[in-house]
């Protein structure tokens, strides 16, 4: 029947445009809140001076990889909230 050849082609795009991720730039970071549609071949978002796409083999050491859909977030949530306002903080109080 016709809709379930219609979804099943949905269903399909779906799949092909795999995990997305925030993506930005050293040169413009208030571009994190640009999304991107990764390839295939990449499983995991990153996090790191720039955001975009990545294998979960190159998630080592200073890389931060997560995994699902938009999940390297362009807010910072958790530990490095905390860090991010002390160090702001520190920095206005010596000004």
């Amino acid at each position: 029947n016709m809709w379930h050849a219609l979804n099943s082609c949905v269903l399909c795009l779906c799949t092909v445009c795999g995990l997305r991720c925030y993506t930005c730039t050293v040169a413009d970071p208030k571009s994190c809140i640009d999304t991107k549609s990764c390839s295939v071949i990449f499983n995991r978002c990153y996090n790191m001076v720039t955001k975009g796409c990545q294998t979960s083999l190159a998630c080592v050491g200073a890389v931060d990889c997560c995994e699902g859909d938009l999940c390297n977030s362009a807010v910072p949530t958790g530990p490095s909230v905390i860090l991010l306002l002390v160090s702001s903080a520190i920095i206005t109080l010596f000004l």
